[in-house]
Parts: C-alpha cells; sequence; structure tokens
C-alpha cells in the first residue's frame, strides 16, 4: 500500500494512474477504522482498479471542541487494517495541507442542511461539504464510497456534487452492526463497559419503534422512544424523527408510495451516537 501525505505527490501518482485509463474510487474516512470502513474498501475494490482510502479528522465539521478533541486517532492500527484489506493507497494529508489557509466557503442545502443533525449541530455540514468537496477536487475518483449510517451526509454529499456539476458517483453502503446490532462508529471505542451495554439497546429501540409505527402510527413511536430513553439515566435524547427517505421532510403518518426512514440521534455517557432504520 502506498502512503501519502503531500496532495502534490498523491495528484502525481494519479495521473499516472489514470493516463491507464485506470478507474479511481475513494473512501474518505476520519480515521478510528471499523469493519465498516472496511466494507467500504471491498466495495470499491470490486467495482474500481484502483481504491484510495483518505484518514483527516476534519475539523471544520466539528461544533464541539470537546468533541473534536475527544475523536479516537490511531493511525498506525489504521494503517495495518488497511494493508490487511488490500487498500491500494493511503491518503494521510496534515492540516495545512487541506486548508492551507482558513476555509470560508459557505454552501446553501435548503432545508437538507436545517433538519436533524443540521438543526442540532449548526455548521455541521457546512464543514462536510468543505472536507468532502476539497477532497474529491485533490483525487477526483470515478466513484466515492460512503456508510448509510450517516444517511442525511450521504444526501447533503450528493447534492454537493450537484452543485460541483461532478460526474463523481456517490455509492451508499449499507450499515454494518455489532453481534448485538449496534452500529459500528468510531465512537462506539469511546463507549466505557457500562456505557456499551446501554448503547446496544440503541437498535432495540428503534426495531421496537418500527413495529410501532406500522401498529399505532408515528406519534406513538416517537412517544415510546422518548419514555424509554427517559428511563436511562446514562442515555439523553437528541431527535427521534420518522422521515420521508427522499427529502428527509418530517412525517406525521405513513403515506403509500412513500418511503420513509427512522433517524436517531443520543448521548450515551459523552458520546453521541446517531442511527437510522428504513421502515417501508
Amino acid at each position: 500500500m502506498l502512503i501519502f501525505s503531500k496532495i502534490v505527490d498523491i495528484q502525481r501518482f494519479l495521473k499516472e494512474i489514470k493516463s491507464q485509463k485506470q478507474s479511481v474510487g475513494f473512501v474518505p474516512t476520519m480515521g478510528a477504522l471499523h469493519k465498516g470502513h472496511i466494507s467500504l474498501i471491498e466495495a470499491s475494490k470490486k467495482v474500481c482498479n484502483i481504491t484510495i482510502c483518505s484518514i483527516f479528522v476534519n475539523p471544520t465539521q466539528f461544533n464541539d471542541k470537546g468533541d473534536l478533541e475527544r475523536y479516537p486517532r490511531m493511525p498506525e492500527k489504521d494503517t495495518l487494517l488497511l494493508e490487511e484489506a488490500n487498500c491500494d493507497v493511503l491518503f494521510l494529508p496534515p492540516i495545512n495541507e487541506i486548508y492551507p489557509k482558513k476555509d470560508e466557503t459557505t454552501f446553501d442545502f435548503g432545508f437538507l442542511d436545517k433538519t436533524l443533525e443540521g438543526k442540532h449541530r449548526p455548521g455541521h455540514f457546512n464543514g462536510v461539504a468543505q472536507v468532502v468537496k476539497r477532497l474529491l477536487e485533490i483525487i477526483e475518483p470515478n466513484k466515492a464510497f460512503f456508510g448509510s449510517k450517516d444517511f442525511q451526509q450521504v444526501m447533503i454529499v450528493k447534492a454537493l456534487i450537484k452543485q460541483m456539476n461532478s460526474t463523481i458517483e456517490i455509492i451508499a453502503c449499507p450499515i454494518l452492526r455489532e453481534a448485538d446490532g449496534l452500529a459500528m462508529s468510531s465512537r462506539n471505542a469511546l463507549l466505557s463497559s457500562q456505557e456499551r451495554e446501554i448503547a446496544a439497546l440503541v437498535p432495540k429501540l428503534m426495531n421496537e419503534a418500527k413495529n410501532i409505527v406500522k401498529k399505532d402510527g408515528i406519534t406513538t413511536a416517537k412517544l415510546f422512544i422518548q419514555q424509554e430513553t427517559n428511563k436511562i439515566s446514562l442515555m439523553k435524547l437528541d431527535y427521534f424523527e420518522i422521515c420521508n427517505a427522499g427529502t428527509l421532510e418530517e412525517m406525521t403518518d405513513l403515506k403509500s408510495g412513500k418511503k420513509a426512514i427512522a433517524l436517531i440521534a443520543l448521548f450515551v455517557g459523552k458520546i453521541r451516537l446517531i442511527d437510522n432504520l428504513e421502515i417501508t
């Protein structure tokens, strides 16, 4: 596996690759890799000649400095995982490579970045768009792969691609889960053993809420989640919504022909987790 830290070096490599008409798949990450990330590498390798993974903890998407400081960083372990997965290239840039000067670019995604994560983490998606745009302009892949756990983020990235008038194909890959159902996340490593047990309740509550939605409606399901999370002292609900999977507009009832998705964000201790589940 080749490792680059400088833009000029990886672009020199890519120029040669593209001159040979080889397709490039790209997996942007913030490191602390797990099997979910590796599944993205595997998905890329199936359809692209060269697979590139980037690791960059992007400061502009954190609206909480404490969250940025807590975010796990383990580049040596990540490198080994990528080598084992037969990733072709690791791009590991320092901050001054990605942001040689302060990025003051602002994006307008309309309603999409003002609801759910956008509402509860102001500025988060602008930071995501800044770094994704920068990375895509550096790598210029044929396809880029993202995990569906960050459902709203994938929608933001697809909207960004349209604004960039880019032909890069954005591929959303399925959520990978632990044996107890918890969605794989880099943040899981920050949970204490007690918190990890509590976090395992999240997918169980989501599945129960899904059944309640179908039987008793959305309002009853939302009340159930609120009541159940309130019972657990280490758990604090940020939001739980049932939305139109195509627009993220909140739904008050299931409508025929409209694909619905349940999305949740909550704190277990100080660690914020998100998850989602298709309803129909």
